[in-house]
């Protein structure tokens, strides 16, 4: 939008305050949205009714609707695939298409529709898809990650709309499937030909940017001892207690890799930037036997510019320099293994124009500078910079520590904030015109 006069900048002023007011006058339509979103269980596998009550959303706003289940058989010819499963016949991917008037950037904004299981209902105080509504806060498992998200993003489509607007540049919305198990969904999408000038990924990371998103992979390490009766123990070799040596290296690993990363200055806030964890260990057949292997499975974090195969060598470097410390490491090196989930890192130049523009809106809406920050987890937006070649930057409502938690909820005000920075950064973006 042009500047050039102060009747223009005044012209402008307005424009972003009608938006504003009218993201307003669509809370209760938003929160009822949600509530249907919440209400249908959108676990792996089971996506379908979320899935359409999203497409029919997309299509009352004038949205060119694409609805597909993607092709496990395409997407195993793509190294970077992973899931955990193979067929997606009853979990679609769902694409809408708002079409510009012409001469605006265009801007996807990506989120992921499927939940993580909700573990022990004893644990929750509600139906974990009850979409209730307290007057503040709406309940359920995805309410912050990422549904609220979501319907922040269309929120501020919708109010743009309302306002009597019509954007320049195109729209494409993804609402994808998989990204919990490591972001088939985004990745069919890419193959599908969807991509744009840049795009917002509506994640909770409570109403931080995040230009910069960390990735992650898992790993499996199997370290071997030698059996023997626990009477004589002295006999054999303790996977277990080897197995100790080889988590201190990995602490340390995680120490000298993070000693660099802290100095980043979107690292700034965070303890530990890129994050080693041991979430799984298993070893031991018999309480009185020596156990002869021990299994570790981890995540390993990766840094927003790093390289993932660096990042590999480095864990097994760490790995066989026990070798030099301990002489059983020598006739029995331990085995590591890179297997399953894994996301890209993504990183966003922090002089990118949608950055800018998306601070200049959230200042000039909120009155406050917003936090700039690289994520503490993976997301979509590794698979977007990466893959189709779009620069992503996460911003959305909800909190990281609801996220995969029992009584998950979203405050709807967080929601209305984030729809109406989002709705002023897609005005500076794209474009508009009076419709």
């Amino acid at each position: 939008v042009s500047t050039q006069s102060n009747g223009t900048i005044t012209t402008a002023k307005m424009v972003h305050r009608e938006v504003q007011a009218q993201v307003d006058n669509l809370r209760q339509d938003a929160t009822v949205f949600l509530q249907d979103l919440l209400r249908a269980d959108s676990l792996a596998g089971n996506e379908t009714k979320a899935q359409e009550i999203m497409s029919a959303h997309l299509t009352s706003l004038g949205f060119k609707v694409d609805m597909w289940a993607p092709s496990g058989t395409d997407l195993a010819s793509n190294p970077n695939f992973y899931s955990p499963r193979t067929t997606f016949d009853n979990s679609p991917n769902v694409v809408g298409i708002l079409s510009g008037s012409g001469g605006g950037r265009s801007l996807l904004l990506n989120g992921h529709i499927d939940v993580v299981p909700v573990g022990d209902l004893k644990t929750w105080d509600r139906d974990p898809f009850s979409g209730d509504f307290d007057g503040v806060r709406v309940h359920g498992r995805g309410a912050s990650d990422m549904k609220g998200g979501l319907v922040a993003q269309l929120l501020a489509i919708q109010a743009i709309q309302k306002a009597g607007l019509r954007l320049k540049g195109d729209v494409i919305f993804e609402c994808v499937i998989e990204e919990e198990s490591g972001g088939a969904g985004t990745l069919a999408a890419i193959m599908r030909g969807y991509k744009a000038d840049a795009a917002l990924i509506a994640e909770p990371s409570e109403m931080k940017i995040f230009p910069q998103q960390q990735g992650s992979m898992w790993f499996k390490i199997q370290v071997k001892g030698k059996a023997a009766h626990g009477g004589t123990r002295y006999q054999g070799v303790s996977a277990i207690e080897k197995a100790f040596k080889v988590v201190t290296a990995v602490q340390q690993l995680e120490t000298e890799r993070n000693v660099a990363f802290k100095e980043l200055p979107l690292f700034r806030n965070t303890p530990i930037p890129v994050p080693i964890n041991l979430g799984k260990i298993s070893g031991g057949e018999w309480p009185s036997s020596v156990p002869d292997l021990v299994i570790l499975e981890g995540r390993m974090g990766v840094a927003p510019t790093e390289d993932m195969e660096t990042a590999k060598q480095q864990m097994r470097d760490k790995l066989a320099s026990l070798a030099l410390e301990d002489d059983w490491f020598v006739s029995h090196p331990i085995d590591i293994q890179f297997f399953g989930a894994r996301w890209l890192p993504g990183a966003t130049e922090l002089d990118d124009p949608l950055l800018q523009i998306l601070q200049k809106s959230y200042e000039s809406c909120l009155g406050s500078a917003p936090s700039v920050e690289a994520s503490p987890w993976g997301t979509d937006g590794g698979a977007l910079s990466n893959l189709a070649g779009v620069p992503s930057i996460v911003f959305g409502p909800g909190e990281t520590k609801l996220a995969h938690q029992s009584n998950e909820s979203i405050d709807m005000n967080d929601v209305i904030r984030c729809a109406v920075v989002t709705a002023s950064a897609i005005l500076e973006w794209c474009g508009y015109e009076s419709n």
